[in-house]
């Protein structure tokens, strides 16, 4: 209803101009008022992170039943999609699973999807889930932030995820 209101006094000042020039000086305020509604609202919908084009390489793996001293595991196959991002630096979206020392702490894990879909509860594979090791203790949060950090393949270690990255900071909260 306000709206309503401003644009209808906005109207009358622009009716009520008598000269060509008032109204061309009334013109332009809202031209240049306009334009920067549009370019706000374009910076508004800019790519924040979401959707990546990492987790996607990332889901790209397949498994193969593999033994050493322990018993048997499955041992991961990376895709060359994969293969060509370790040892890189990657930046990456997603959630925090704490774990060491609960609420801060600089070894993690980071999901693509929230806590309640995560890979721990019995959704997703170990695909869309990266074990981090961070440069300095981070407090945990629960809205999605951007990591980055050095991503390393994990192949040979069951103990540890199959992606690990390293040398991680966060860059920031995700914004939808």
């Amino acid at each position: 209803m306000e709206n309503r209101h401003s644009f209808q006094v906005f109207t009358k000042k622009i009716n009520n101009a008598t000269f060509t020039g008032q109204r061309k000086r009334l013109c332009f305020p809202v031209v240049f008022l306009l334009l920067l509604v549009v370019t706000e609202s374009q910076a508004q919908s800019t790519y924040k992170g979401f959707p990546s084009l990492i987790w996607p390489k990332l889901y790209d793996i397949k498994f193969e039943k593999a033994k050493d001293n322990l018993g048997e595991y499955d041992k991961p196959i990376f895709s060359e999609a994969v293969k060509s991002l370790n040892g890189k630096t990657i930046s990456i979206p997603g959630y925090m699973v704490p774990f060491e020392n609960g609420m801060k702490g600089s070894h993690f894990m980071f999901t693509s999807m929230p806590l309640n879909a995560c890979f721990f509860c019995g959704v997703g594979g170990p695909e869309t889930v990266v074990e981090v090791f961070a440069k300095n203790p981070v407090t945990y949060i629960e809205k999605p932030v951007e990591i980055k950090g050095t991503l390393k393949l994990n192949s040979t270690n069951p103990d540890q995820m199959i992606y690990i990255i390293e040398n991680a900071e966060v860059i920031g909260e995700v914004g939808f």
